[in-house]
Parts: structure tokens; C-alpha cells; sequence
């Protein structure tokens, strides 16, 4: 679906979509996860995101380095997350 715009308005209609190609847009333009602003980012556990996009439908990631970036304490450092994975999108 994040690859085809067709195949995501088959799936989510038109809208959802539509909204869709604007937060993968959003978060490929980001350096990190601090500079995306729309869809109220927040952390869905503590691998795992989740940026809202329209009609419940929301969009969850986590990072996607070959070594993920963590802080002092070992958590992993989502300010230094450049690469994420769609781990699915869905409206619950």
C-alpha cells in the first residue's frame, strides 16, 4: 500500500489514501522523528510508533537500522532514527 498509491486507495479508499502519501512524504523528507509534526507522532511502546492519519486509521513504525541508535539508559534514541519500517496500518 506505501508503495502504490492505487493499491492504497483500493484498500483504504480514497481519502485515508490520499493521506497516507502525505505522512510517508512527511517522514522520508525528516531527519528524524522530531521534525514530523502532523498526525500527532507518539510512541506506541517502546520499539513502536504511530503517526494518526484520517478516519482512525493510523500508520505504526519502528526504526529500521541494522544497529538501532540507543540512549544512555538503552532504550532506543528515536531522535536519532533516520530509517524506519511500516510495521502495518490500520484502524483500531
Amino acid at each position: 500500500m506505501c508503495e502504490s498509491e492505487t493499491v492504497a486507495k483500493r484498500n483504504l479508499g480514497p481519502k485515508v489514501a490520499e493521506t497516507l502519501k502525505h505522512r510517508l512524504g512527511d517522514l522520508r523528507a525528516a531527519t528524524s522523528i522530531n521534525e514530523v509534526i502532523v498526525g500527532q507522532p507518539r510512541l506506541l511502546d517502546a520499539e513502536q510508533m504511530v503517526i494518526d492519519l484520517c478516519d482512525g486509521y493510523h500508520i505504526i513504525f519502528s526504526a529500521n537500522h541494522p544497529k538501532k541508535p540507543v540512549s544512555e539508559d538503552g532504550t532506543l534514541d528515536w531522535t536519532k532514527v533516520s530509517r524506519v519500517k511500516i510495521v502495518r496500518i490500520d484502524n483500531k
